[in-house]
């Protein structure tokens, strides 16, 4: 079993991101080692080219992601950690990839039609093609499982089909068809005020998310003001299906503290948000407290970052080469 996934650096981590892809990455960590498999788990810095950033942002936010995965118990002795840009074999896989993958996929791809909006003729031709990219990633290292949210399926899928075709075309088995593991424990985590909205670092008002970096007080004043409904939790999960402020709080509280939605509203049944607020303020101070510091220690020691990306960089390399070279070799490119 081999799981990779990556993480784009868009700086000013939040609650979202932590949730919904860091913790997954940590607790899938032990199981996988202590199976025998491997996990690999990259910064896309390639990928965060896609839409224009300054240079010195990109690379702080690609920092600032390391630390924070280390931070939050991605163990480098257990996991490959690395950021993309350092392995040319993503590129170089993208670029014979694209030769395989058709138009018409891509053009189905509805995240470039939602983050190019109305200037889909002034959008880089990087984020039409990302997808194949995201393909390259996965199936350079022939990856068994990648962790994806609701709004990556559609992704793993294209990288599916891309190597279906690849082995269709060349009449091989070479590259390896990924399968998704959809995480279960926090599939969305909306804005704190406004559950319409996921939590973004985007959101014009601080007070919407929860960023990692943000002290004690600061995390316990945004879920005091969270925005919530007058009535009490019901009996079960489901009867917050038609209140999504509070939907949205239980399954914070639930992944923050590894149990179900069901046992949260189970516990606090009947209650006002005026006793479950003060509770997953708490809670959150007790469980992003001891990121946050080892965050702020491990930005005091950027050479200590600097040589796990390196390290992780290089095995990731190697492990890239054969399948690399492989592909290169079907396709006639060397002699």
């Amino acid at each position: 079993m081999r799981v990779v996934s990556g993480i784009k650096p868009t700086g000013n981590l939040h609650l979202g991101n932590y949730l919904g892809a860091i913790k997954q990455w940590v607790g899938m960590q032990a199981d996988i080692d202590a199976a025998g498999g491997e996990s690999m788990y990259f910064i896309a810095d390639l990928h965060g080219l896609t839409e224009w950033i300054e240079p010195q942002a990109l690379h702080a936010n690609t920092f600032e992601i390391a630390a924070a995965m280390i931070a939050s118990g991605i163990d480098p002795k257990k996991s490959i950690l690395f950021n993309q840009a350092l392995v040319p074999a993503h590129s170089e896989l993208a670029w014979l990839l694209n030769n395989v993958a058709r138009v018409g996929w891509l053009n189905r791809m509805t995240q470039f039609k939602d983050k190019a909006g109305k200037n889909r003729e002034g959008a880089s031709v990087g984020l039409y093609d990302y997808p194949v990219l995201m393909a390259a990633d996965v199936l350079l290292y022939s990856t068994t499982h990648v962790p994806v949210g609701e709004d990556q399926k559609q992704h793993l899928e294209l990288a599916r089909d891309i190597a279906a075709k690849f082995n269709l075309d060349y009449g091989v088995e070479l590259l390896v068809q990924p399968e998704p593991l959809v995480s279960k424990e926090a599939p969305r985590i909306m804005s704190l005020r406004d559950a319409a909205s996921k939590m973004s670092k985007s959101n014009p008002s601080d007070a919407a998310r929860i960023n990692l970096i943000d002290d004690d007080e600061a995390i316990a004043q945004k879920f005091r003001k969270a925005k919530t409904d007058p009535e009490p939790l019901g009996e079960t999960f489901d009867d917050l299906k038609d209140r999504p402020e509070a939907k949205n709080l239980v399954t914070i509280f639930a992944a923050l503290s590894d149990r179900t939605p069901e046992d949260v509203v189970a516990e606090y049944a009947g209650q006002g948000f005026g006793s479950f607020k003060p509770a997953l303020a708490d809670l959150a101070v007790a469980k992003l407290g001891p990121i946050r510091d080892e965050m702020v220690r491990l930005t005091a020691d950027r050479a200590a970052v600097d040589a796990i990306l390196r390290d992780g960089s290089e095995r990731a390399a190697t492990l890239a080469a054969p399948l690399l070279r492989k592909v290169q070799e079907t396709m006639g490119l060397l002699i």
